[in-house]
């Protein structure tokens, strides 16, 4: 495996200061357990390879360059943030990519952010441009951070932080022109987004890729206020599909009918998808019943919500009400060949996960689709951990596959890539090899799965402490 020297040098002065007590945290845990069995059902790459640096292992013909490591001092100063969560890739040149990266750091782990411990360097950044604060003054330390990547030499070129203030970004969406939709996953009251502090918190905001410095942040007010997940949008539509990740389960799937679709804070209508027969209530989850079988497809409806400023947190039981279908934890989003795919990550009899795959109308989004309506097809449902266990972030591979993050924290747990076929089958691309951190002992998830451009580079974030990898080899050489 190639470990770049930026990668295995610990954060000296201010960055190692802000990180210290991370650092014997990692320390204090065994490593994970490689022998750990998994149950490939096609060959995919064939068997993983051990990675002498404890990392990441890959199987035989594939390396890494790790970079983008929480603690280290990034090119504006500030301090790379911890919990590195959803990501994009967006082509510059021929050389060189941006990768926009969410931390998803809540209210509690302000000493892990970018200001570092006591918020020492929060005076090089302006107020003005800094969401929400604390009730003691400091900014709340979710948000974003932009990362140029060169992937002729695999090294970092720069980094910046890009958008802060928020909480808990956990995932997200690319735009078609070029920007990243980062959602808060937490609900946080507060006055309205466009006044003075303090401000509520469950909103979508758009960072584009290419700007220099902080944004100013606007929450996309039309999207809703609910525990956002991650977003994808439909280029020949405009409209933008949206999970939600509630910790119970009672989760809805929505879609956002921009006014303007390139102009998304200008306001819109915000939906939530139900199923036209309506069976078993409008639950996909099959925890109860499970006569929804894998590969089968339902025909959808679109239903109005309102009140989607969600002051009570009860967007998803009054969509419910109305006949909106529930997810088991709506996680990642991604649009294939004129198709979405999403992971529910605690779905089916054993509540292992499930991935839908939605087809959109032809008409969709105006009159004419309730005469050809949408359609969603159950398209993999986990039966056994050790093939697939709580799919997360997931993104659609050049050769044509789903590429799935896991994020289990079961005893012990050990977080693998998956690979998914078109037709269902799963097999391992890659597992987490570093210790686990956590009071269950499970090590940490995987996350922000993307490509670069030429297909030639997977880029994937290791969530805690928080770095990203970026994976070459023989892609071409899959057999399923």
């Amino acid at each position: 495996m190639n470990l770049t020297r930026r990668a295995m040098i610990s954060a000296t002065g201010a960055a190692f200061a802000g990180f210290s007590r991370l650092a014997h945290a990692q320390s204090a845990y065994p490593a994970a357990v490689q022998g750990d069995v998994y149950r490939n059902e096609v060959a995919g790459y064939g068997p993983l390879k051990t990675d002498p640096f404890g990392l990441f292992d890959l199987p035989e013909g594939f390396s890494y360059t790790a970079f983008g490591r929480a603690g280290e001092v990034m090119s504006d100063g500030l301090i790379t943030p911890c919990k590195a969560d959803g990501m994009a890739c967006f082509a510059m040149d021929g050389d060189r990519v941006t990768l926009v990266r969410n931390h998803e750091l809540k209210p509690v782990d302000r000493d892990f952010g970018p200001f570092g411990v006591s918020h020492g360097l929060a005076g090089k950044v302006d107020r003005a441009l800094v969401y929400d604060h604390d009730a003691d003054g400091r900014a709340h330390s979710g948000g974003a951070t932009t990362h140029v990547y060169n992937m002729r030499t695999r090294q970092l070129e720069s980094s910046h932080l890009s958008l802060i203030g928020t909480t808990t970004n956990c995932s997200g969406g690319r735009t078609p022109w070029g920007s990243w939709l980062t959602c808060e996953e937490l609900l946080l009251p507060g006055g309205p987004p466009s006044g003075p502090g303090p401000r509520s918190h469950g909103w979508v905001f758009e960072v584009p890729a290419m700007h220099k410095g902080l944004v100013q942040p606007v929450a996309i007010e039309g999207m809703g206020r609910f525990k956002h997940e991650a977003a994808a949008i439909d280029p020949r539509t405009g409209i933008v599909y949206l999970t939600e990740d509630e910790s119970a389960g009672d989760c809805l799937f929505y879609r956002y009918l921009p006014n303007d679709r390139r102009a998304l804070a200008k306001g819109g209508r915000l939906q939530a998808l139900g199923f036209k027969d309506n069976r078993d209530e409008g639950d996909s989850r099959n925890w109860k019943r499970t006569d929804w079988a894998t590969g089968d497809w339902r025909d959808v409806v679109w239903i109005d919500m309102d009140g989607i400023d969600n002051p009570d947190d009860d967007l998803r039981k009054r969509g419910h009400a109305k006949g909106a279908a529930l997810f088991a934890r709506g996680e990642g989003i991604f649009l294939g060949d004129g198709e979405f795919y999403f992971t529910c990550t605690s779905g089916g009899p054993e509540r292992l996960g499930q991935v839908m795959r939605y087809r959109p109308s032809r008409f969709e989004g105006d009159g004419r689709e309730a005469r050809e309506p949408g359609r969603l097809q159950l398209f993999v449902q986990s039966m056994d951990k050790q093939a697939l266990h709580m799919p997360d972030n997931l993104s659609v591979a050049p050769w044509g596959h789903l590429v799935v993050c896991e994020d289990k924290a079961d005893d012990k747990g050990v977080n693998y890539l998956r690979g998914i076929t078109p037709q269902g089958k799963t097999y391992t691309i890659g597992r987490q090899a570093q210790p686990g951190v956590s009071n269950v002992g499970a090590n940490s998830e995987l996350a922000g799965v993307c490509f670069s451009p030429d297909g030639a580079t997977m880029f994937v974030n290791v969530f805690w402490p928080g770095m990203t990898l970026a994976i070459t080899g023989p892609w071409s050489s899959v057999q399923a």
